[in-house]
Parts: structure tokens; C-alpha cells; sequence
């Protein structure tokens, strides 16, 4: 059996990208780093696409890889374990490394099951690191287990997705959402809708007397989440459940914890229908204001809906995000980059997401390098949501989204940066942050040995190996 590898002609396929990011020729060579007339003979069928187009393939379009066929994704998922930066050795690839992995599909499979294996691991010990020096207890509380759960699942429940998707597909097309959600609910499932004081409860479904009651004082955007949630349940009651008995959850409170994550990812799901959702993304390069505005739903809906593209094949932008609030804890959390949150304790200082959850209804930007030297694009805003009365003070808190920066330009918080600026230094948590000079340090990382020097005073009153 010969071992000379397909030749790959996918010049349609990249001519059908190239137009649906808008990019002229010589934009999307400039992206790739080829020249124009190179493009073209791609794209007309004269040239395969070699290994090297592919990995910038990959790098500028990783939403997109998926559709150039199956031998280059492995190809290029096989090239970003190999060229992994937090791994010692060798960033670039070359075209020696590019040919062994050409030829040898089975050891690009291995070394692509063997990055995800050490991607795991790492996140492990991060965990336990933090765990440890936090003093937390090895059992871990419900919301810990269903948040993990998320996390382990990539944040996207495909059945859940794909049935949300097919549910708003049936909506009529000149029906506003409200209408849509509230018509379903009342024609196939004989509830009644009401508005009212919710008692500190933003909805209360009876399920004997076949009602909905809606605080009054929400925000339609939140009022339109809570019909949405309602519907989801149900309609998808069956993957929902079928989801939450697969999990492998023990704990009754898990459960019924999950049930209701499930909703709420179903329901933004429903909003927000994911090929709809994500195209409209692209073409606003992640505008929330934008999004929001289209699809009728709140900022915060937004920025969490962008970190659950993952849909194999399908993939958004790689985003991460979170939600902090005026303590500093971190309340939700998705990374689908290299970037990952800290489970216990203040995330770090440096970061914009602080300072934003003091100035809320502005978004601020910044360029972020973490300690594995890979930079992002961060985004955060904060956001007061109203209680409707003066003894129930208002939620404060600030919500990030952010990319690496090398997909800033799908990004439009990134114009205001420019492509070379200086970027601050930050990490996850100081328990886990390896910077030794870091002025804004509250204590040393876990298993340190700590230096003390009683004639010399940094701005750190010791050094740590």
C-alpha cells in the first residue's frame, strides 16, 4: 500500500471562506502570508494546498478548518500540539516536521491524543495547586461538580444545541421572539403567562395550574431568557434528562443543579441558534452591542453564548470568558483558548475585568500576555442589574470576553490596540502564577521556597524559587 499522501485541491472551499469573511484576495494572502497570485492558483484548482498553508490555514481561520476536510484537520490539530509555546522546544513549524506528520497519520493521531492528555493533566495539577494552598476541601460542593462538568464538556452540549436550534427553527419568520416563545408556551402547552411582583423570584412556574409568573420589574431582556427557559424544559425535557442521568453526577443537588444549567444553555441556545448566532458573529467581528441588538438579548447573554461555538466541524472564534463580581470571585467561567480561570481565590490584579466592575456601562480593552508568553485581546464591561426596589441593593459585577491575539482581527475590541502594542502582564491567580517580579503580588505561588533578604526591600518583601 503506497504511503504517498493525498494531494489536497480545496480551492472552492477556501474561495467560499474567503467571501464569507468578506476578504479580498491580496487580504486574505496577507492573512496567510503567501502572495496573491499563490492564492489564486489555490483557489482555481492549479495548486494543492500544502502543509504550510494549511497550519496558517488553521491559525487564521481556526473557526474554519473543520470544512477543508478531514486528512487537514488532523494535519493541522497534529501541527498546534506540535508547536504548542507552553512546551519546550520548537514553535514554527518547518517542513520536516510537516512531512513526518504528512506521513505518518498514526503518529500525528498519537501526538494530538498525547497534547490532549497533557492539556488535562496540567489543568489537574493547576486545580489541585489551587485547592491545596486555598484550603479547600477534596469533596468538591454541588455548583463546583456541574460548573466542572461544563468545563469537561467544552462548554457545548451538542443534543441540547441542536434541539434549541431546531425548536427556533419553527418559529414563524415574522414573529419576534417574545411573541414566538409566549404563542408555543400557551397553544402546545397550555400555560399561562402572567406579570407581577415575583417576591425576590424573577419566574415561578406552576406546573397544576399551568402558569408563569414573571417579575414585572425585569428587564426584557432577562424576561424574555425566563419564557425561553420555561419553553426549553419543556420541550427538551427528554435530552435534558438523558443528559443529566449520562453525566455522572451522584449528588442529588448536582442533579437538579445541572437540570438547570441545561435550561439555561438551552435557552440561550434557543435566542441565540447556533449557525445564525455564529455567522452573524464573523460578520460583526464579535460585536456585542451589535449581537445584542439583533437578537434581542443582554450583553452578558451574548458573551456567554460566543463561549459555547464549539461545535465540532463548526467552531467559532476560540474565546474565553467570565463573570466577576465586586469581590473579585469568579461566578462563571468558559475558556476554550489556552487561557484558564482559578478556581479558588481573586483572579489576578492586572487584569481590565477589575477595574471595569467599578465603571459599569463602559467597555474597556487591553492587550494580556500570561506567563506561557501567549497574548489575548480582552474585552470587559460592567454591568448593574436593578433589584426594582430600594431595599434590595442592585447586582454589580463585570463580564470579560477576550481571544488571542492572533484572531484580532475577527475581533473589533482589538482596533483600538493596534497589531504590536505593549501587553500587561497577568496570570490566573497568584497561588499558581510563576512571575517572580510582579509588583501586584499578594502572596507566593504554592510549593515556593520563599527568600528573605533583611537588608535589601523590593516592592515584594521576598523572593520566591
Amino acid at each position: 500500500m503506497s504511503n504517498v499522501p493525498r494531494r489536497l485541491f480545496a480551492g472552492h472551499q477556501l474561495r467560499a471562506l474567503r467571501r464569507r469573511h468578506a476578504l479580498s484576495q491580496a487580504e486574505a494572502a496577507g492573512r496567510l502570508g503567501i502572495s496573491t497570485s499563490y492564492l489564486s492558483q489555490i483557489e482555481n484548482g492549479d495548486r494543492p494546498l500544502t502543509e504550510l498553508v494549511l497550519a496558517a490555514l488553521t491559525r487564521a481561520f481556526p473557526q474554519d478548518w473543520g470544512t477543508i476536510g478531514e486528512d487537514a484537520g488532523l494535519a493541522a490539530a497534529a501541527l498546534t500540539a506540535a508547536t504548542d509555546s507552553r512546551i519546550d522546544g520548537a514553535t514554527e513549524a518547518d517542513p520536516g516536521l510537516t512531512r513526518a506528520l504528512r506521513q505518518q497519520p498514526q503518529l500525528a493521531q498519537r501526538l494530538v491524543a498525547l497534547h490532549a492528555a497533557y492539556m488535562r493533566v496540567e489543568a489537574q495539577v493547576r486545580v489541585l495547586d489551587d485547592r491545596v494552598d486555598s484550603g479547600e476541601s477534596a469533596s468538591r460542593q454541588p455548583w463546583e461538580a456541574v460548573r466542572d462538568w461544563f468545563h469537561d464538556a467544552g462548554n457545548y452540549i451538542d443534543a441540547i444545541d441542536r434541539g434549541a436550534e431546531a425548536l427556533a427553527a419553527r418559529f414563524p419568520a415574522d414573529a419576534s421572539p417574545r411573541r414566538a416563545i409566549g404563542e408555543r408556551l400557551q397553544s402546545r402547552h397550555r400555560v399561562q403567562i402572567e406579570s407581577g411582583d415575583g417576591g425576590g423570584r424573577m419566574r415561578a412556574f406552576d406546573p397544576v395550574r399551568r402558569t408563569l409568573r414573571l417579575d414585572r420589574t425585569l428587564p426584557p431582556e432577562s424576561a424574555l431568557f425566563q419564557l425561553a427557559h420555561q419553553l426549553v424544559r419543556l420541550e427538551l425535557a427528554e435530552a435534558i434528562d438523558a443528559t443529566v442521568t449520562a453525566s455522572g453526577l451522584a449528588d442529588d443537588a448536582a442533579h437538579a443543579l445541572l437540570s438547570v444549567g441545561l435550561a439555561n444553555y438551552a435557552a440561550g441556545a434557543l435566542l441565540m441558534p447556533y449557525v445564525l448566532f455564529r455567522d452573524a458573529a464573523r460578520a460583526v467581528r464579535h460585536d456585542i452591542d451589535r449581537l445584542r441588538q439583533r437578537f434581542g438579548t443582554s450583553f452578558e447573554q451574548c458573551c456567554h453564548r460566543l463561549s459555547t461555538l464549539q461545535r465540532p466541524g463548526a467552531e467559532g472564534v476560540p474565546v474565553f470568558f467570565c463573570r466577576v463580581d465586586m469581590a473579585g470571585n469568579i461566578t462563571k467561567r468558559h475558556s476554550a483558548t489556552p487561557l484558564q480561570f482559578a478556581r479558588f481565590g481573586g483572579a489576578c490584579p492586572l487584569w481590565i475585568v477589575h477595574e471595569a466592575v467599578a465603571i459599569p456601562d463602559r467597555i474597556l480593552v487591553q492587550r494580556a500576555e500570561t506567563p506561557d508568553g501567549v497574548r489575548y485581546v480582552t474585552m470587559a464591561k460592567g454591568l448593574v442589574k436593578p433589584s426594582g426596589s430600594y431595599t434590595r441593593s442592585p447586582r454589580r459585577y463585570a463580564v470579560t470576553l477576550g481571544c488571542e491575539d492572533a484572531h484580532s482581527a475577527d475581533f473589533v475590541y482589538a482596533d483600538d490596540l493596534g497589531p504590536d502594542g505593549a501587553a500587561t502582564p497577568i496570570g490566573s491567580s497568584c497561588r499558581i502564577c510563576p512571575r517572580a517580579t510582579c509588583d501586584q503580588r499578594a502572596f507566593p505561588p504554592a510549593a515556593s521556597r520563599i527568600e528573605i533578604d533583611a537588608d535589601a526591600r523590593g516592592v515584594v518583601p521576598y523572593r520566591f524559587r
